[in-house]
């Protein structure tokens, strides 16, 4: 049978705030004997010393300070527990999974993050990095309760998917690598001779996909985005990029845009949850989305994401 209870921890953190048994006793509401007689108990159930007596002033003893330093931690954890119950109890999620394509970072949300939590802050929020295929994998097998995706859906349905926009892509070379002197449109011929950079699906059930390889081609996969960005940048390799993630490169100098015969067609970034009611955190997040100027707020937030890693000092 446990010995302690959260009363217990509530009397023994309010004593040490307030430095004596009758202080204590009037913010609990229980006349100072009771707090006495409680603490007592506690102590001989222990078989430690939790204070030190000193007249009417009391001093909390090491291995008291030590029990309340856990003791607080789980008075809090139970207050959240208590405030997430009565949440789901009214309709809001005690916890709310989003996969995210790489194509944005978990911190181009930062603005969306703040304004749902000042309307659901007892909902937890955890965010997955996902690329192609995996995305729609991690709703599928319930890894998530919503994502953005880029790419098409797999089919059998099972979800409800909302397009946001479309993703532009650019063929990128580093302005040194041997492709940037050439003539355009590059020819498929020209692009197979030179190693690509993709991004790995990171599906573990669903056929991976792959987009923008030539077949025979040399590829070097990486595990996201950002990584892809910067080994094109460093002439490592070519490939397709997001017009958002290349911007700022190309601004910069250190990407150029090379025509090619079959350029890659734009592909959707889709909003998707699974079929069935909603709870009110997951209808907040598909409602911000169904808003144009948010969308457009997220895709700007990418942007400046990937263009502040080839910012130019003084510009």
């Amino acid at each position: 049978m446990p010995k302690l209870t959260l009363e217990g921890l509530e009397l023994l953190d309010a004593i040490d705030r307030r430095g004596s048994f009758s202080a204590a006793g009037d913010e609990l509401h229980k006349v100072p004997s009771t707090i006495s007689y409680t603490v007592a108990k506690l102590e001989e159930e222990l078989q430690v010393a939790l204070f030190r007596r000193n007249g009417p002033r009391i001093e909390i003893t090491p291995a008291g300070r030590e029990l309340l330093r856990e003791g607080r931690l789980l008075l809090q954890a139970a207050a959240d527990l208590e405030c997430r119950v009565q949440r789901v109890a009214s309709g809001w999620e005690s916890t709310l999974q989003i996969a995210l394509d790489g194509l944005l970072p978990t911190e181009t949300l930062a603005g969306d993050v703040a304004a749902f939590h000042e309307a659901a802050d007892a909902t937890r929020l955890r965010f997955l990095e996902e690329a192609l295929t995996g995305t729609w994998e991690s709703l599928l097998d319930g890894r998530s309760d919503l994502i953005l995706a880029v790419g098409p859906g797999p089919a059998g349905g099972g979800y409800l998917a909302r397009e946001l926009a479309k993703v532009e892509f650019w063929f990128c070379v580093a302005p040194f690598h041997p492709l940037a002197k050439l003539e355009e449109p590059l020819s498929e011929a020209q692009v197979r001779a030179h190693r690509a950079v993709a991004v790995a699906d990171s599906a573990r059930r669903l056929p991976v996909r792959s987009a923008g390889l030539l077949s025979g081609q040399r590829t070097l996969t990486v595990p996201n985005l950002r990584v892809k960005v910067r080994l094109q940048c460093e002439g490592v390799g070519v490939g397709y990029l997001p017009r958002i993630c290349a911007q700022g490169a190309l601004d910069a100098g250190v990407l150029v845009r090379k025509r090619v015969e079959r350029e890659r067609e734009p592909e959707t970034l889709s909003l998707a949850w699974r079929v069935g009611t909603p709870g009110r955190a997951l209808a907040w997040w598909i409602e911000r989305f169904s808003d144009a100027p948010a969308v457009e707020g997220l895709l700007a937030s990418a942007r400046r994401f990937y263009a502040a890693g080839f910012a130019v000092p003084g510009r």
